[in-house]
């Protein structure tokens, strides 16, 4: 039985418990215990501290984990935070030379905690800048780097929203057949021009606007078909595909690699701005449209309907 080390946030004190996810021996050009660290604690209905986001580093690969299944890895800007430190964390590791981004429980992530970013005051929006939180860009996480080591999306389940923009910002993805990708900042009255620039980047071609203006789901197949992931995995294995990805990656000298990524960050990094720049003066956020259909979802009800204003 795999066993891992959890950390009490509270007492310090060490315990072993069965491994929540069993998976093959990843592929790894060194073999070295695995070791789970949890990072951003946060607190549970039991006073107990349970971790936003697991690390796990076996050899040369690290795996993150969102750890919020109980609001399906949504978004809220402490675990925006917390993926901000465990990357710093993999960045600086010296014996870390590639991460796979995932998700616990039945989803990678359905997006932007509604409750929490698409709720705020009028007043809050207008000191934010946005739904944001104050230093929790998402756009931020993959190009605050020093040393640009690359990231795989391991994605199974639902990729909604938010979450979208961070797998297209990943450098390689990997994907579980049936997984589900919604844009849903179209329904939501935000727009979508981030979201279309970055699919376009990859490749999308027509599928990219029509993903993007209809805000409908579409498969990993399709978005496979359409060149906006690099492999659909078979239910259940889409970690050891991601991993073998992974080792194909290590295979080539580091700093080649991180050449390449910073090369490709770079660019989308300045994609992503220019987009921004362009949508800023709109202030979605600021629509009744925006807070009707937020609204609409935090109440479980179909929204209004919309008024272009």
């Amino acid at each position: 039985m795999l066993l891992r080390l959890a950390i009490d946030a509270h007492s310090c004190r060490c315990r072993f418990g069965p491994a929540a996810l069993r998976t093959k021996a990843p592929v790894s050009s060194q073999s070295r215990p695995r070791a789970w660290h949890h990072v951003a604690p946060q607190a549970t209905a039991k006073g107990q501290a349970m971790a936003l986001v697991n690390y796990e580093r076996d050899g040369e690969i690290v795996t993150l984990m969102l750890n919020r299944p109980e609001k399906l890895n949504a978004f809220s800007d402490e675990l925006v935070g917390a993926l901000g430190d465990a990357l710093h964390r993999f960045d600086t590791d010296d014996q870390a030379h590639i991460a796979i981004l995932c998700g616990n429980g039945r989803a990678f992530s359905s997006g932007a905690d509604v409750h929490q970013r698409q709720l705020r005051s009028r007043e809050e929006f207008l000191k934010l800048g946005g739904p944001q939180g104050r230093g929790t860009h998402s756009a931020d996480l993959l190009t605050k780097s020093v040393n640009w080591k690359p990231v795989i999306a391991a994605a199974h389940g639902y990729v909604l929203g938010l979450s979208v923009g961070i797998v297209l910002e990943c450098d390689l993805i990997v994907a579980e057949e049936g997984t589900r990708f919604q844009v849903t900042e179209t329904s939501r009255g935000l727009g979508a021009g981030k979201y279309w620039a970055l699919m376009h980047y990859r490749g999308g071609g027509a599928f990219t606007m029509e993903a993007a203006l209809t805000g409908r789901f579409f498969t990993a197949e399709e978005a496979f078909r359409a060149n906006l992931i690099n492999r659909v995995a078979t239910k259940g294995k889409y970690l050891d595909v991601a991993r073998e990805l992974a080792g194909e990656v290590l295979k080539n000298p580091p700093l080649s690699v991180r050449s390449t990524v910073r090369m490709r960050r770079w660019y989308m990094d300045r994609l992503g701005r220019e987009v921004m720049f362009q949508a800023a003066p709109e202030k979605l956020y600021l629509s009744e449209d925006f807070q009707e259909a937020a609204r609409a979802f935090a109440e479980k009800r179909k929204p209004g309907k919309f008024k272009g204003r």
